[in-house]
């Protein structure tokens, strides 16, 4: 079963990577199981024993039934979390719409709904219009540079 994990190293066994991911993993206070990847980032998903991620090889040795075709999904809102009872296997569908939408954009201006999907719309029209302005204006300048130094012969 270990051997549908993509980029899991192939000399573990289950009882080997099972020891292995508790070993490089901290117990929190809210119950969740954080693993101390490859990287040195916290709240990330973490790569592990080869190349794969921490919390699929951990699917796939404590909860077992690892089905490649579906993703592994947090129920928790931590990303380096391998907690089994956090996570579950789900549609690549499903994954996407349990995932949550800020009511604001990254530059703080609120979202509008979109009447079609009845969410929130994927890009900031306060954003896409300052975006388009700079790239105009950006435009306008190697324009006129190019005229400045066009010389007719």
């Amino acid at each position: 079963m270990l051997s549908r994990v993509t980029g899991l190293s192939r000399h573990f066994t289950e009882d080997s990577l099972r020891d292995y991911l508790l070993r490089r993993s901290v117990r929190q206070d809210d119950g969740c199981l954080i693993i101390r990847g490859y990287g040195t980032r916290r709240g990330v998903h973490q790569k592990v024993a080869g190349r794969a991620w921490a919390h699929i090889a951990a699917y796939a040795v404590f909860v077992g039934g690892y089905d490649p075709d579906l993703e592994v999904d947090h129920l928790c809102p931590a990303k380096d979390c391998v907690e089994p009872t956090h996570l579950r296997q789900v549609s690549h569908a499903e994954n996407c719409r349990s995932r949550a939408q800020g009511s604001a954009c990254r530059n703080g201006h609120d979202r509008e709904v979109d009447e079609s999907t009845g969410r929130y719309r994927r890009t900031c029209r306060a954003c896409n219009r300052d975006s388009q302005r700079r790239w105009r204006e950006r435009q306008a300048a190697e324009v006129a540079q190019a005229r400045s130094a066009y010389v007719p012969t």
